[in-house]
């Protein structure tokens, strides 16, 4: 006889050995019993669960004849359920819906339907796939669906339920199977295992259980596989190797380098992988399979059930989740699971894997927004200036108290005036503004930043030329001081008419014909509103004052007045003598919207903040 594998070996051939499907087989036991057998039968859910084995089971269950009535459970031993085990049953017919999935084949089975079955009490159709039958395949096999001959039992197995019409849906029974636990599978390799006369070590069955992702089926291949790959002993390595899957322990040394910041060490790691055979597009699948069990022990605890893994995975996984924040290892897996979609297509798949990592470990430079809020807040409500701070260094984190708090870094050592951009950007993020605390945090000549140290971070553009004319040393305190003072905006005077026609006619500068129409009207402000008399009719004042104008308008008056401005445009004036040219802003008509437009005056007001570009999409087109 020629050789079985296991998964066809250790088939279920009761309901009482299905493992993990209660729920379904005690339904479908409870219906035959009470001779509540209905016409159709979906069953869905994972693949290798046993949805067609559970399909098998049933239609042997209807038609044994080790009784006059369908057994609760099938003998295993008479003609029917024997040639049904077989495959060769003349009214228990299996068909591929994959291959047989157009309305030609149902419409030979819905014509084979109407005649009684053979010799046994049930004609049963098993559809395996059913979701690749087409939708003409599905409305044509409606109609005897609905209301099929007493005779004929309809079993459709799939793995996408929801590909399947409403209408058959609605039509039969659905069986939604659950997903094998890790404890289900692993109770099923050790017996296995034994009846085969195979020793094999627990990690070794771990590995195998793990790799199965909640298949029975998938699990029982790679063991047939490992068997005869190793025939005197199963152990973690040699499964390991079969299935090509990085050591646990690597996996466990790349996070703690990514807890240190080890950008070096990450390298060093990812060559050693790369040169033992592990693929990269495997590798992050488990580095991200890794990184949520991490995850879930640091919220539910190392041994939540939540967790499908081995004992010392358990003890892995807690180990690595005191070195991080959750906060952190969301962020981490986060970019994994990026990393991981993106290998998918990309060409040098071991760089994007080095991207991945290395921003893994930059990200634990990041402070968070929250924070730095919550400490400005506290300092104004205190009276006191919030401290310096930058997100601390994972080195500096105690193993041992994962709770504690995040602690401060040493501003940058100042090894040469050219600082780098990471380096510039943290500053700039972490490093308080100059409104809020009294500390050295001033700009200095607009293109350098304090920092904690007194050393001169250089920010953007102005490096290079700042960097090579920086020769004396940071000014003092009061020095700073000085300077802030001498940047900050002078208070505007009292809005008049002409001021608020100067900023309005400045903000509509990319729009010459409303300009020419507006800037010889009688313009006049009463309270907060400013109205403009032209001499044009009202169907031209349309045309030209859209609604996007007159928002442009009001905001720049508002600026201008430092109050809310409505700005209106009425005919029925007189042309007006312009007694002095438009002053033209030198950064033109955008920014000068930008720059009074009164919410970003009050971002800046408020937070310090300076406009570095702006893009008017209208102008792009």
């Amino acid at each position: 006889m020629s050789y079985q594998v296991l998964a066809r070996k250790y088939r279920p051939q009761k309901f009482s050995d299905v493992i993990g499907q209660d729920h379904v087989t005690r339904t479908l036991q409870n219906a035959i019993a009470q001779e509540r057998i209905a016409h159709g039968y979906i069953f869905s859910g994972h693949r290798g669960i046993g949805k067609t084995t559970v399909a098998r089971i049933l239609a042997m269950a209807l038609n044994c004849r080790s009784s006059a009535k369908p057994p609760i459970e099938p003998c295993g031993i008479c003609e029917s359920c024997t040639e049904i085990r077989n495959g060769n049953s003349v009214d228990v017919i299996e068909i591929d819906a994959a291959t047989n999935r157009g309305i030609d084949e149902i419409r030979e089975l819905r014509e084979a339907a109407r005649y009684r079955p053979a010799r046994d009490r049930f004609k049963i159709y098993i559809l395996d796939e059913a979701h690749q039958i087409t939708d003409a395949a599905f409305n044509a096999l409606l109609k005897t669906l609905e209301e099929p001959p007493s005779h004929v039992v309809f079993m459709m197995a799939t793995t996408q339920p929801e590909d399947i019409p409403q209408t058959i849906r609605s039509r039969c029974q659905h069986f939604s199977y659950r997903a094998m636990k890790f404890d289900a599978v692993m109770g099923q390799l050790r017996d296995i295992v034994a009846k085969e006369s195979i020793p094999a070590d627990e990690d070794a069955l771990a590995l195998l259980a793990e790799a199965g992702d909640g298949s029975m089926r998938d699990a029982l291949s790679i063991l047939d596989q490992a068997i005869a790959s190793t025939a005197d002993h199963l152990t973690a390595d040699s499964v390991r190797s079969l299935i090509g899957s990085a050591p646990a322990a690597a996996l466990e040394t790349v996070m703690q380098a990514v807890a240190e910041s080890s950008s070096e060490r990450i390298l060093v790691l990812v060559d050693e992988l790369i040169g033992e055979g592990h693929g990269p597009t495997h590798f992050a699948r488990q580095l991200v399979r890794f990184l949520r069990n991490v995850t879930v022990a640091k919220i539910a605890g190392k041994n939540s059930p939540l967790l499908q893994i081995s004992s010392d995975e358990r003890a892995r996984v807690g180990r690595i989740a005191e070195l991080f924040g959750e906060e952190d290892l969301a962020r981490h897996l986060q970019i994994m699971l990026r990393t991981h979609g993106e290998l998918g297509y990309r060409q040098e798949q071991r760089f994007h894997l080095e991207l991945g990592l290395l921003k893994m470990a930059h990200a634990q430079r990041l402070l968070p927004i929250e924070q730095w809020l919550s400490e400005a807040s506290a300092s104004r409500t205190t009276g006191t200036p919030p401290r310096p701070t930058l997100a601390p260094s994972p080195v500096s984190r105690s193993i041992s108290s994962p709770t504690e708090a995040r602690r401060t870094e040493p501003g940058v050592s100042a090894r040469s005036n050219s600082v780098s951009p990471f380096a510039a950007d943290s500053a700039r993020k972490s490093t308080p503004k100059a409104e809020t605390s009294g500390e050295p945090a001033a700009f200095a000549g607009g293109g350098a930043r304090a920092t904690q140290s007194g050393n001169v971070v250089i920010m953007g553009s102005a490096a290079p030329a700042i960097a090579e004319s920086q020769t004396e040393p940071v000014p003092q305190v009061a020095e700073r001081n000085e300077v802030k003072s001498e940047m900050r905006v002078e208070p505007r005077g009292e809005a008049n008419a002409d001021s608020l026609r100067d900023a309005v006619l400045n903000a509509l500068g990319n729009q010459p014909m409303l300009v020419s129409l507006i800037e010889s009207a009688e313009w006049t402000l009463h309270g907060n509103s400013v109205l403009a008399k032209v001499a044009a009719s009202s169907t031209m004042i349309e045309m030209s004052f859209t609604a996007e104008a007159r928002r442009i308008a009001s905001a720049a008056a508002s600026g201008q007045a430092g109050r809310p401005i409505k700005v209106q445009v009425e005919p029925g004036g007189t042309a007006q003598a312009v007694t002095a040219p438009r002053r033209a802003l030198p950064n033109g008509s955008a920014r000068s919207r930008a720059e009074q437009d009164p919410i970003v005056q009050r971002m800046k007001e408020k937070f310090g903040a300076e406009i570095r570009t702006v893009i008017d999409y209208r102008e792009k087109g």
